[in-house]
């Protein structure tokens, strides 16, 4: 028993340690490039539903505005890259910062992948999850910026049932008819996009310039 309890006190010590040592983020580019504005490039669906990417690159213009940045028109980035023959994510991405910069004078272009978008059946839950990953480019020098990882699920506020196994099979049938026809997962892709591009000093995003005037608005 003495043995169990010194092994437990030495664990939860390298857990403190690991957890007082942790690497702050690097934002040394990201405070000598000083972006003042960002292109949205369409994202990349790595998800099986194909509104996916759609879904989620409809969702990131507002958060970004609101960090203090101006962002491009989706709308029309979108058709700029349609009149170029572009109309994939991936391809697009592809395409250099050099002449992204060219095209729209941007300072900077983030690159989001989507990697989880829709409704899964669990055996005994049906979980709507949405998780996507980000990267922040420079468009004038071609340096990453800043990168991050997000997700979230309706499976967060738990999902009890008091029916036994049968109640919680049915339950979990009928949401997940549920957010098929409601599309569940766009409005969980906001809680992603929001936890992705969330303001902060601990590996979100710096504040833009315009900060203090989205604010005010």
């Amino acid at each position: 028993m003495k043995k169990l309890i010194v092994s437990l006190g030495v664990l939860a010590a390298l857990l403190l340690t690991g957890c007082a040592h942790k690497k702050p983020y690097d934002y040394s580019a990201f405070r000598a490039s000083k972006p003042a504005s960002i292109l949205v490039l369409p994202a990349d669906n790595r998800a099986p539903d194909v509104n996916a990417a759609n879904s989620f690159t409809s969702l990131v213009t507002r958060p970004l505005a609101e960090a203090g940045y101006y962002v491009f028109p989706v709308a029309v980035v979108d058709e700029t890259f349609q009149q170029n023959g572009l109309t994939n994510g991936h391809e697009i991405q592809a395409v250099s910062p050099q002449r992204l910069h060219d095209i729209f004078h941007a300072d900077s272009a983030l690159y989001i992948s989507v990697t989880d978008y829709g409704s899964s059946y669990q055996v005994i839950q049906s979980v709507t999850k949405v998780s996507a990953t980000a990267r922040l480019v420079d468009l004038r020098s071609g340096k990453e910026l800043w990168q991050g990882i997000a997700t979230a699920s309706d499976a967060e506020d738990g999902n009890n049932n008091n029916g036994g196994i049968i109640g919680m099979l049915v339950s979990a049938a009928i949401k997940q008819i549920a957010s098929n026809v409601s599309d569940k997962a766009h409005t969980i892709a906001g809680v992603t996009s929001a936890r992705l591009l969330a303001q902060n000093e601990q590996g979100g995003l710096l504040v833009g310039p315009r900060y203090k005037l989205a604010t005010v608005r």
